[in-house]
Order: structure tokens, then sequence, then C-alpha cells
């Protein structure tokens, strides 16, 4: 039995990591999670002294957004002063510049190496031809029984190793003082943060590889300071990295809150200058269309060009749309979680045929058969011993034409691959599956489908309906892109958005549901409104309508709007690609190239949440930096609503803020380094060349113009809300932890406040409020000189 000790300085060691998530479902998560209950200064003290990490940008990224006057001259003035430092910002960027960063010495390289060797073949899920024998026994238990044979170790026996996991740990801390425990286990999960992120992962959502396969953290540091024991490796060895000078620390810390500063009061002003705009509202005679979008950064460039072409409103919900699913792919079968990983799946949503399409569907399920059939025979032709050499001969030329397509004419392949393509929403229609809570789904009842379309009203402060309202989420299409899912919707853990909006789009067409709707909360949808869902390809900026069955009185309108998306995509294309000819070409071409290692930007430079109607933002370029939020303080009498959106939109976008963050300021530790010699392990992660560490986050290419030039701006978000000051205080007095996010300056938050003639409101610790519109004047004299500034300062 293991020693209580040992299991509570392993659960408290286990807060140095986050959780790596995998290839497949790679959601942007903050990988300092374990330390959100301190404060980010102390977090990032913490990850810098075990994980040997940067933690704020380099000195030449600050030196970018001085030169590129993103960094306010009055705001860093005034954060140099309260810090008693009185020299020009110039100076202090000298200074950062000149400073050099500390060269980390790993007393563990040996023992990394030999321990990523075995990690991988345990945790392989289907690369591997050969699997590891004895896997079902637990991690610990099965390298036991293969130790002897690794000639990295000197292993003579089985029997020379303890049985179990408990065993071996009580064994190599025998006579170590119970007070070093933490420390010692903290020194080893941080070694390599990727792989026991990755186990953390497996525990915290019990996946069906972790069921089969069992490891944690106790069968890990088992294995490793049994292995350490053996090599004679002291496992206390003091590492060698030294978290940054405290001065230099203070320094990032100040240029960081300037530039963040700098840029809540951008967004400040830009609110200032479109609530004193006069407000056009179109009513809903003149409303072609209503269009939904996710809240994600990507959405706010679609809005603007899909507004500009024609009477059509635009909203922001989070692209899961409300429903705790999982959805079951058609074609392979396999059950995908279609909603945020902090929430439970509730249903089984799988697809059935639409009335009528029988046939076709059974055409295409064996179709679908057929292909899985040839996939199979075509990779056991090609990793099997016997045929490998013959089939690779045989078909060279075949696959040779195709790379030869794939690399020279990727947008025509890709335009060919859409025109034969059958895609299965003309025929089918999602369909909750009536399942046994046994299994941890139920069937949806008539008051939960009414509860799930009201709270999409009620979150985005839904007043009118127009005649068609398209519930659009969101996808990527890339070719040849181990981290494809990480540009796929967030919501919905990195799965296409497409399911989710076709399904609320059909409970929202349900007679029942409208019915319930109108008796129940006095919500009248018109008998001439129609909802369909539809896809909105990030890539390449396209959105395709699932219209399938649409009624006929509405096909003028839906063909002009299809006119309009058209129109659209070009327009968005032109301004994201900073081009005028050409523009959609372009990104079929970046979307199927196997050779591009940026097939679109994802959500880098976000920064900001605006919670509130479009019309604070409408017509504004936010330069794709911003999450949107639909909400109507008004029609949230009690504050229900709000209190959603944060607890749940507002944690999740701070999530992808800090992965970004984090990726950016350090790439090797918290990125995936570059794309251009990483190797996929195992189908879940990749690695840098042929070994080493399981890279935990985005690659370089993400977040870079070039290996040096940002393109992402590391910035901690900062949130806007629309409502009463007095809504928000009680919804972060009954939420702990968002109060703990906003204390800990995990993220920042500013009120317009709608009782206060919106005025506009910045949170600073234990529930204080500053107004920051108050600062205009004093900032309106900024000294422009380096001799001026020094005056100033003394």
């Amino acid at each position: 039995m293991i020693n209580n000790n040992i299991k509570t300085s392993i659960a408290t060691a286990s807060k140095v990591i986050g959780n790596t998530w995998p290839l497949y479902s790679f959601v942007t998560s903050n990988p300092l999670s374990g330390y959100e209950t301190s404060t980010f200064t102390e977090a990032t003290k913490q990850a810098s002294k075990h994980l040997g990490a940067r933690v704020f940008p380099k000195a030449h990224v600050f030196k970018q957004a001085w030169d590129n006057n993103e960094i306010d001259k009055y705001e860093l003035s005034k954060l140099l002063k309260e810090n008693g430092l009185k020299k020009s910002p110039e100076t202090y960027i000298s200074k950062l510049t000149c400073y050099k960063e500390k060269t980390s010495e790993n007393p563990f390289h040996v023992l990394d190496v030999i321990m990523t060797k075995w990690l991988a073949a345990f945790m392989d899920e289907g690369l591997a031809e050969w699997q590891m024998p004895n896997k079902t026994k637990g991690f610990y238990k099965s390298w036991r029984q293969l130790a002897k044979y690794d000639n990295d170790v000197s292993i003579k026996r089985t029997n020379d190793l303890p049985k179990t996991k408990e065993e071996a740990l009580n064994t190599v801390l025998n006579g170590i003082s119970e007070e070093d425990y933490t420390n010692i286990f903290k020194l080893h999960i941080a070694a390599l943060p990727g792989w026991t992120g990755y186990i953390n992962h497996r525990n915290q959502y019990d996946t069906v590889w972790q069921n089969t396969y069992p490891i944690d953290l106790e069968d890990y540091l088992a294995v490793r300071l049994s292995i350490a024991s053996n090599l004679g490796i002291d496992i206390n060895s003091i590492l060698t990295n030294k978290p940054e000078c405290d001065s230099v620390l203070q320094l990032q810390l100040i240029f960081l809150k300037a530039w963040e500063k700098t840029l809540q009061n951008t967004i400040v002003e830009l609110v200032d200058t479109s609530k004193s705009e006069k407000k056009t509202n179109k009513t809903i005679e003149t409303v072609d269309a209503q269009l939904v979008f996710c809240i994600d950064t990507r959405s706010e460039l679609i809005r603007r060009h899909v507004e500009a072409k024609g009477n059509y409103q635009t909203y922001g919900y989070a692209g899961f749309f409300g429903i705790a699913m999982d959805y079951q792919d058609l074609k392979e079968g396999i059950n995908r979680k279609s909603c945020p990983p902090i929430l439970n799946s509730a249903y089984k949503v799988t697809e059935k045929p639409q009335a009528g399409k029988e046939e076709a569907v059974n055409r295409l399920e064996i179709k679908n058969d057929r292909d899985t059939f040839w996939n199979y025979f075509f990779r056991r032709m090609k990793n099997m011993l016997p045929s490998g050499f013959g089939f690779v001969e045989g078909t060279g030329v075949f696959y040779g034409l195709l790379m030869i397509a794939r690399t020279l004419v990727p947008s025509k392949l890709y335009a060919v691959k859409k025109k034969t393509a059958q895609n299965h929403e003309a025929i089918c229609e999602t369909h909750c599956e009536p399942v046994t809570p046994t299994v941890g789904y139920h069937s949806m009842t008539l008051d939960e489908k009414v509860a799930i379309v009201k709270s999409g009203f009620d979150l985005m402060g839904w007043k009118t309906f127009a005649p068609l309202i398209v519930f659009t989420g969101h996808g990527s299409h890339t070719a040849n892109n181990p981290f494809g899912s990480s540009l796929d919707c967030g919501a919905c853990a990195a799965s296409p958005g497409r399911h989710n909006a076709r399904l609320l789009a059909k409970l929202a067409n349900d007679n029942e549901v409208r019915a319930a709707l109108s008796y129940k909360y006095n919500i009248s949808i018109p008998n001439n409104t129609v909802f369909i869902g539809a896809e909105h390809n990030t890539t390449t900026d396209e959105i395709v309508l699932f219209d399938s069955q649409i009624p006929v009185s509405h096909n003028s309108l839906v063909a002009d709007l299809k006119a309009s998306l058209v129109e659209a995509q070009k327009t968005a294309s032109q301004q994201r690609l900073g081009m005028v000819e050409k523009s959609i070409t372009t990104a079929n071409k970046k979307a199927n190239s196997w050779s591009e290692t940026r097939p679109e930007w994802g959500l880098a430079k976000n920064a900001a949440f605006i919670i509130g109607s479009r019309e604070l933002t409408k017509g504004k370029d936010l330069d794709g930096r911003s999450f949107l939020h639909s909400y109507d303080w008004e029609m949230d009498k009690e504050g229900k609503a709000l209190e959603g959106i944060m607890q749940g939109p507002m944690v999740v976008t701070q999530w992808i803020n800090n992965h970004y963050y984090f990726s950016t300021v350090d790439n090797e530790t918290f990125g995936g380094g570059t794309k251009i010699t990483q190797n996929i392990t195992g189908k879940f992660g990749v690695l840098q060349g042929n070994g080493g560490d399981l890279r935990m986050g985005l690659p370089l290419q993400s977040v870079n113009k070039t290996d040096t030039e940002m393109y992402h701006q590391p910035l901690r978000l900062s949130v806007l809300i629309h409502a009463p000051l007095e809504r928000v205080n009680t919804i972060l007095l009954n939420n702990e932890h968002l109060k703990s996010l906003l204390d800990n300056e995990w993220i920042y938050l500013m009120v317009m406040d709608a009782n206060d003639k919106n005025t506009v409101k910045r949170y600073s610790k234990n529930m204080n409020w500053t107004w920051p519109t108050k600062e205009k004047k004093e900032r309106k004299a900024r000294p422009s000189t380096k001799e001026e500034f020094e005056k100033e300062l003394a």
C-alpha cells in the first residue's frame, strides 16, 4: 500500500503542469492551470523555477510593440513611476535586450531519454504495428516485465524490481525525508511536462485508452525513480535552472501591463465612439436574415463582411450552441465530444435519413464501408513486412503523380475533392439517440429541447425573428496538418461546430418546441421563420448552408443569401490575406497544400472579449482580436444570462488566451516548436525530431511571422461587459472562481455601466473599480523625447 504522504505529495506536485491535449482533440488550455489560485506573477515565477521556462515576452518583442506605438508612453510612465523607476523606456528596453538569459543544464538528460522511449511505447494509440506487451496491467507492471531487455539500464532479472508501483516508490524513497517528497516529485514531473500533462489528461477525462491501458503519475514516478536508482542518479539533484532575477521580471511585467493597458484604452475609445453614434437598428421588416456565429475571433471578420452585403443581422454565441453533446460520425462511427471540456455530455447525437432519402443514405453507408476497407487494405499492404517493398514498388507511379498534383496544383485538387464529395448533410438530419442513463447519456425530453432553444435566445438577447435564421458553426480545412483540430471550434472540444448548429436549427423548427416557447415563456416565433444550420470554413472564409429541407417559400431568400455569402467570402479573404486578386484561389491553395505550414492564423492576436449588443462594435474593424458574445442587459432582468456567459465562455476564452500567450513567450517549453522538424507519435502528439518531450502547445508557425518576428501579441485577456455594475458585482460575489481569476490577474475586466451613463469602469483587486475614462485628459500631453520623459519621471 502506498504511503499517504507519498500520495498527497504527488497530488500537490502535479500542479506544476497542466493538461496536454491529443492532436485529434487539441483543446487550447492554460498550461499553468494548476496555478490559477495563485497570482499570475507568482505562477510565472514557479513556472520559471520548475520548468526552466520563459514566462514573459522577449526584449525584441517589447521593442517591436514600442516601435509600433502599441505601448502607450503615458501608461508606461505611470507604471514606471509606481515602481520607483525613473529612466526612459528606451533605457529599460536596452537593459532587457542586453540581459543574457541563463542557460539550463539538465541533470536528468539520460533519464529523460529512457523515459520518453518507454512512454511512447506504452501510450501509443494505434500508430505502432506491434504493441508493447502487457499494457492492460498498467505502465509500471508492463515496464517491469520488459525492463531486463533494455540495454540502457542494467536490470538483469524481473524479480530484482518491486512487484507494484507502490512498493517501488516506497523502496526508492526509503531514507529520504518525507518533507522532500513534494520537491522531488515536482522535479521529475516537471522534467517532461508534455508527457506528464498527457497522463493528466487521460486520467482527468477517463479516456477509452486510459480505461484499457492505465497509467497515472504514480506509475510514471515509480518507473522513472526506479530507473534513476538503477543508474545511480541522485533523484534529488538540484536543477541548474535559475529563474530570471527579480529586477528583470519586474521590468518585463511593467512593460506587459503597459501594453495591456494600451489595448484596453483602445477598446474603451472604440466603444465610446460607437455608443455616441446614432443607432440604426433594423426592424423585422427590413431584415432578410439573421446569422448566428461562434464568439471565435475569426467570426469578427466574416460578420462584418456579411453585414455589409445585405439586410442581415449577426449575433455571437458560443459555438457549441448550448448543447452538451457527443457526436457520432456517420463515416467512421466514432464518438467525439462536441461541447466544452468543462461540461459533461448529456446527449449522443447521430445521423438519420431525411424523409424519402433512405435509399441515398444506404448507398452512402455502402460507399463508406468500401472506403474504410480499402483504406485499411492499403495501410496493411504498406506496413506488413511481406508486402511492404513490393507494394511500394508497384504503386510508386500512382503515388508519384498524386504527390506532383498536391505540390503543384493543390487548389485545383481541392476543387475536385469538393465537387466529388458527397456530404451527408444533404440526405441526413441530426438525431438525438434515445439511450439509457447507464451509459452517461439520456434522451432529450421536450422540456430540455425548449430549454436549449430558449437559453440561446436569452443569452443573445433576441428580440425579433427574421424569415430566415442561420446558426453557423465553424471548422477548418487543412492538409498534412497534425494540429488541424486546433483550428476547429474550441467550444466543441476542437471539433467542427456544424453538427451542433444543425441540431439547434432542428429543435427551433420543431412545432412542439415553438408551441411550448409561446405559451410558457411568451416567445412567439412567426410561422414564416425557418432555421437552418451552416458551417463557416475559417481557412477559406466560405459559408456552406445546410438547406436541403428548406421550404419552397424560402428558396428565393436562400438564393439571395448564398450570393451574398459568396461576395462576403471574396472581400473577407481579400482583407485577411492582404490581396485584391485571386484571394479565394489563394485561400483554397493554402487549405489543400501539404507543404503549407500556416494555412490560417487561427485565433492568433486574440486579446479581448466583448459581451454586449452588436451596436457596440458594428462597423468597427477589430482586426480579428476580439471574441464577441451578444448580450442585452435590459432583457436579462435577473442576470442569469450574464452569469452563464461569465461562467462558461469567459473562462474558456481565458484558457485560449493563456494557451496562445505561453506558446508565444516560450514556444520550446509551452508550444510545439517548428512544424518543419515535427514527427507524430502514437497518433496523439508530436515530438521534435525522433524523441524528447511531448509538445504541449501551438507550433511556432501559428504564433510567429518568422523565427524572430511576432504575429500573436502575448497579452492577457481583457473583457468588456455592457451591463449594470451592480449586476456584475453580484455575479462575482456568487462565483469565487471568477473573482479569483480577476484578483490574481489572469484576466482583466471592464464594465460599461448601463446605470451610470455607460461609463466604463475597470476592475481592480478585491471588488474595487476605477474609471478609465477619467484618465483621457491626463494622457493628452505626453512626453515625446527621452529627455522630456526622464524629466517627467523625476
